[in-house]
Parts: C-alpha cells; structure tokens; sequence
C-alpha cells in the first residue's frame, strides 16, 4: 500500500477524495433529477395529454452534465474502456513504461483539446438561448472544459505516478 508521501501527500488525498465524492453527488443528483422529470413527464402525456415545454430540454441537459462529470469521476477510477493486452505484455519492461509515457502524453492532447474546444464552443453558445428553458446554451455547453479540467487533475496524478516508476520510487 502506498505511503501518503508517494502518492501527493495527505493533502492531496483529501483534495481527490473531496473531488470524488462532489463529483459522484452531482452525477447522481443529476440523474435522478433526470429520471424523476422524465417519469412525470410520461405520466403527464398519458394521463393529462400535455407535458411541460421545458421538462424534455432540462432531462437532455442534465444528462449531458452527468456525462461529463462522469467521464471526470471514471477517469479518475481507471475505469475507462481500455485495450490492455499491450500494456500487460509490456509490464515492467523498459519498452512498457515509454508506452505508458505515450498513452499519458496522448491523454494530455485529448484532454487539452476538450478544455480548449469545450471553451470555444460555450463562448460561441453564449448568445444562443434554450428554446425551453430561456437559458443561454452556454450554460450547458460549459460543463466541457470543467469536465477538463477535472480531468486534468486527475490526468496529473497519473503522471505523477510515472514520473515515480522512472525514478525508480514507484511499482513496476
């Protein structure tokens, strides 16, 4: 089991730790507030004949949020989609710590493409308003580079480790 010193620090534990859990709260919250309006939503057609102008847009934007901040909560799990077959084979070896080296260097390219892009795209929606709702579209559309940025985070503790296993300090 790592020493708090390997790994960043008590402090940095309980950052990520905060992270986690605020990210797994607003994700569930998101969902159900979701579920909850859709359900209604239903009930409302099929018992009343209408449903609320703005029920359907807010289900779509909050699922949207949940994704993001889902990606940023697996992310920081591992537990993201991976094909691994490589990385096993390699383990330990010289050549799997250079491609552990690129697959971090290309995560850092997707992730700063998702900040950068995500901003542009929120900036770009700001005059835009939701038909629904009556709220600017870059409302939604700014869960992006947040989403980045706590993927970044997260990202930067991976690096960390292998900034470890170079130096000799961490597991092969």
């Amino acid at each position: 089991m790592p020493q708090p010193a390997e790994n960043g620090g008590k402090g940095m534990d309980l950052i990520f730790r905060y992270i986690r859990k605020t990210l797994y709260g607003v994700s569930v919250t998101a969902m159900l507030v979701m579920l909850a309006i859709i359900f209604f939503q239903v009930i409302s057609r099929y018992l009343f004949g209408f449903t609320f102008e703005w029920s359907e847009e807010l289900a779509r934007f909050l699922f949207v949020w949940a994704v993001f901040l889902g990606s940023a909560l697996i992310m920081g799990e591992d537990g993201h989609l991976a094909v691994e077959l490589l990385p096993r084979l390699l383990k330990g070896k010289k050549p799997g710590l250079v491609l552990d080296v690129f697959i971090n260097a290309c995560g850092y390219v997707f992730i700063l493409l998702l900040i950068v892009q995500g901003w542009l795209m929120t900036e770009t929606m700001t005059f835009q308003e939701a038909p629904g709702l009556g709220i600017p579209m870059s409302w939604v559309y700014v869960i992006m580079p947040i989403s980045g940025i706590l993927m970044l985070l997260y990202h930067f503790k991976d690096t960390m480790k292998i900034l470890r296993r170079i130096a000799g300090k961490g597991e092969a």
